[in-house]
């Protein structure tokens, strides 16, 4: 994970910098003639941009524009669509014309007009709808290591706000889906040691939707001999092992059998847990390495899908 993956995403962020130099140099230029009358234009033109029937990737000036508008409104409709606005324009940079420098540099832009600070202000509105808006966006813009350095900080509160918010709420999993962002390199992993346990709780007594946001979080952490021995630390309910039954929903069992598979191979990384800690029972360690869960992933290679057979073929000698 800190290797192919991991680079890729430095590459994008050092070529989106001088891009984003340039469009902060000409907006600011534009300043010069005045911050006042720039806020008392900004209002209208910035709304005009969130009504839906703008579909063009937003320059500097408009993104400063909206994020003017976003910091100062307290209308929650306003501040909904600013958000998605906001997010679209991030992801639209990203998925659809990556190669084009005047667009793809959004997210860079965002990020030196200090938009990122505003929209992670709104996750802690009392609307729950913001909060979702607020975690997309940021979801979007996390897809940028420098990005990734400004949203950091955010993620104890993110964390507090998955756990202690209701079950497969949006809100939790938007929530989810910026941790597996923030975790797709090693950087920041280190963050959500405290926060293991509470993981695998949510995977237990989450939808299927939920669980498969948390597995994808989970092997993120799994790939990284780092974190291999606050994962097998975590108190896990026995219950965990039912995740490995033959009716399990294939998306949820590959997942389950390749954390099996990445925290075997991590265990046997020359010098990693050389001396053998003491975990606890009832830790996913003992579960792990108990004849249950043995017998569980032996049983799946008579299972109906192929591609399920071929993952247990794989991971039974590390049984």
């Amino acid at each position: 994970m800190g290797g192919p993956r991991g680079a890729g995403w430095v590459a994008a962020g050092l070529l989106l910098g001088a891009g984003a130099c340039y469009c902060i140099y000409r907006l600011t230029r534009g300043r010069r003639r005045g911050d006042r009358e720039l806020g008392i234009r900004s209002s209208k033109s910035a709304e005009d941009l969130t009504d839906g029937s703008y579909d063009d990737v937003l320059n500097a000036e408009q993104l400063q524009k909206l994020l003017y508008l976003l910091e100062s409104t307290e209308d929650p409709v306003i501040i909904e669509r600013a958000l998605i606005t906001l997010g679209n324009n991030a992801a639209f940079s990203v998925n659809q014309i990556p190669m084009k420098l005047v667009t793809g540099i959004t997210f860079a832009i965002i990020r030196e007009l200090g938009g990122i600070p505003i929209v992670a202000n709104k996750i802690n509105h009392s609307n729950q709808s913001i909060k979702e808006k607020a975690l997309n966006a940021l979801n979007n813009l996390s897809v940028n290591v420098e990005n990734q350095i400004k949203i950091k900080i955010y993620i104890s509160q993110v964390c507090e706000d998955v756990f202690s918010g209701p079950l497969n709420s949006a809100v939790q999993l938007a929530g989810l889906t910026l941790l597996t962002n923030m975790t797709v390199t090693n950087d920041h992993q280190h963050m959500l040691h405290s926060y293991i346990t509470d993981l695998f709780q949510v995977l237990l007594t989450g939808n299927g939707n939920t669980k498969v946001q948390v597995l994808k979080l989970l092997l993120n952490l799994s790939e990284n001999p780092a974190m291999t021995e606050g994962l097998l630390r975590a108190q896990v309910d026995s219950s965990f092992l039912s995740l490995y039954d033959s009716h399990v929903a294939k998306e949820i069992l590959l997942r389950v059998l390749t954390l099996f598979q990445n925290i075997k191979n991590c265990l046997k990384i020359e010098g990693h847990l050389a001396v053998q800690p003491t975990f606890t029972e009832g830790s996913l360690f003992f579960l792990l390495h108990g004849e249950e869960c043995a017998q569980k992933i032996r049983a799946l290679v008579d299972h109906h899908d192929a591609e399920v057979k071929e993952k247990v073929v794989t991971i039974i000698p590390k049984i």
